[in-house]
């Protein structure tokens, strides 16, 4: 097993289910990412549609963690002769992902184009786990 299949297997934990039972389908209001690795680069990506990015989103790394952070404001209103109607959404969202260890905080980029966000972090040169080594067993 290779050390990033390693990391994606670690990641997940009961807290990790209970966020995901209020951010499943039911919880129409979390924000949903996709991530995979695309060569040596790990690669979120964010359904935040209808969002302006420049005022309405924090993308963060601290202390291992990715931390994204949205706030939606929708209103409409329709006037006719007969009345009046208004709706409006608004809502903060924040989902936060660990990142595999060695990830600099510097090379993680984030860009927004057709209600997606999506944020790259270079992954570091994968180093080698050394090797089992044979622990002697003295007799006291």
């Amino acid at each position: 097993m290779t050390e990033l299949m390693k990391w994606f297997d670690s990641r997940r934990s009961p807290m990790d289910l209970i966020e995901r039972l209020f951010e499943g389908d039911a919880g129409s209001s979390a924000i949903r990412v996709e991530e995979l690795v695309d060569g040596n680069t790990l690669v979120v990506r964010a359904e935040l549609p209808g969002i302006d990015p420049d005022k309405d989103v924090d993308v963060s790394v601290a202390d291992g963690v990715l931390t994204i952070k949205a706030e939606r404001q929708e209103k409409s209103e329709h006037k006719d002769k007969d009345g009046y109607r208004s709706e409006f959404r608004y809502g903060s969202f924040v989902r936060r992902l660990p990142l595999p260890g060695g990830v600099q905080q510097n090379d993680v980029t984030a860009s927004y184009k057709d209600g997606l966000l999506e944020v790259r972090a270079p992954l570091p040169a994968h180093t080698q786990e050394p090797a089992a080594a044979k622990v002697p067993v003295t007799r006291g």
